[in-house]
């Protein structure tokens, strides 16, 4: 093995996969979104590989154009991942719950039960949620970034506190005496803040690891310095190795100045694959998924990255070079693509939500994989196959294996908990 552990997700996104025309593939279940079972054979599957975690993303809010697309975010990732907590023994369990359009007492309350539940395999991914589906819901108001990052900081300072507020010596269990806990070591948090009023401690002790690991996935200034101060592990969107790098140090950089090793970070980037046999089918594969796809909603959002009009973009002709924005660092792949002449159904091959992706047989997975790990810019991925019914099977059966024997992914568990997997020390 590397010095360097190499640590892999799978997202499940809504049970059918990253890729929008995922639901119309064979072998998809358009309805997954809506109960648990697709989501436990994933899970098995990821376990089978030793995966790190599976990972749920969620928003309060329908975000999907439900007349060409199932939604994603359908059961709340908690009662998913409880489901498959009971089913599997080792896999993390990372779960996606808003800052923005819930309380503090009930997220903390929600994911310790989940890491009790699991023996210490949960993982909180804490977002600022951003749309105005969500902000219909709550009010109908959208608060600004600063607003939803200054609530956001907030929020996962009282989360600690609960999860913090009983010791782990707490629980006596003398049945002989009558003393089920000491009352010392069990205290309310007493939080008086700008916006939340938390008084009590938790309904909950700590579990094998502690309290759940913390993930964070928003990007800008405010989202790297709220990482850098509570993240044990980041989900970003690079899609350069270089930029990547950059973001990583940048983010590393900040930590100090809060009292932590840079080393406790996990740095892990979506990963969209398409895999086949050869690259040609990989590419045909593709082809299909787009033609799939909702043709207005794959042009929008590949207009959304060119910040070009959707409906200036014709599949089989390049993007007009009067179009494209200036070069600028940190720019989407699909402009430099655009730029190199690409038609646009070429560049439809090549960039999907908005990650890094990859389509081409496992040795070229593979090989992005250990490039990327290798040369600093990440610590692993958060992969999203393109279609989950044989996308994830054929990354476990076919590209761990590669990385395995390049030295480069384990061959067993390390432990029972999530943190043990990530290579992070059990919180004070």
């Amino acid at each position: 093995m590397s010095a360097r552990e190499l640590h892999l997700n799978v997202n499940l996104l809504g049970g059918l996969g990253a890729h929008p025309g995922a639901w119309r593939h064979p072998g998809a279940d358009a309805l997954s979104f809506a109960g648990v079972d697709r989501y436990v054979e994933f899970a098995r599957i990821a376990e089978r590989g030793l995966l790190d975690a599976v990972f749920l993303a969620d928003s309060p809010g329908l975000v999907q154009d439900v007349s060409v697309q199932p939604p994603y975010n359908g059961i709340e990732p908690p009662l998913i991942l409880t489901a498959i907590a009971r089913e599997t023994e080792r896999i993390g369990l990372i779960g996606t719950a808003s800052t923005t359009y819930n309380e503090p007492y009930n997220v903390a309350r929600r994911f310790m039960a989940l890491d009790l539940i699991s023996h210490g395999r949960a993982a909180w991914n804490a977002v600022t949620t951003y749309n105005s589906s969500s902000a219909r819901n709550f009010g109908g108001v959208e608060p600004t970034r600063e607003q939803r990052y200054r609530r956001g900081n907030e929020f996962v300072d009282v989360v600690l506190a609960l999860w913090r507020s009983w010791d782990p010596d707490a629980v006596v269990d003398d049945t002989a005496a009558g003393r089920f806990a000491d009352p010392e070591k069990v205290r309310p948090v007493k939080h008086e803040g700008e916006i939340f009023s938390v008084h009590g401690a938790l309904t909950l002790p700590p579990s094998e690891q502690g309290h759940p690991v913390i993930l964070q996935a928003g990007g800008g200034e405010e989202g790297r310095e709220l990482a850098a101060r509570v993240a044990d592990a980041v989900f970003c969107a690079d899609v350069d190795p270089e930029s990547a790098k950059a973001a990583a140090a940048d983010l590393r950089s900040r930590m100090p100045r809060h009292g932590r090793d840079p080393g406790s970070v996990r740095i892990l980037p979506g990963l969209e694959t398409t895999i086949a046999g050869t690259e040609r089918e990989a590419i045909e594969r593709r082809d299909r998924l787009n033609d799939l796809a909702d043709r207005k909603a794959v042009l929008q959002g590949l207009g959304m990255k060119l910040r070009v009009d959707p409906a200036l973009l014709e599949l089989d002709r390049p993007v007009p070079a009067g179009l494209l924005p200036p070069p600028r660092p940190g720019a989407h792949r699909a402009v430099a693509l655009a730029r190199g002449g690409l038609t646009v159904r070429d560049i439809l091959r090549r960039v999907g939500l908005g990650h890094l992706t990859v389509v081409g047989t496992p040795e070229r997975v593979a090989d992005v994989i250990q490039s990327w790990f290798e040369s600093g810019a990440a610590d692993g991925f958060n992969v999203m196959p393109d279609v989950l019914a044989d996308g994830l099977p054929a990354f476990v059966d076919h590209v761990v294996p590669i990385l395995r024997r390049r030295g480069l992914f384990r061959t067993d568990y390390r432990g029972t908990t999530l943190r043990e997997h990530y290579g992070l020390p059990v919180p004070r």
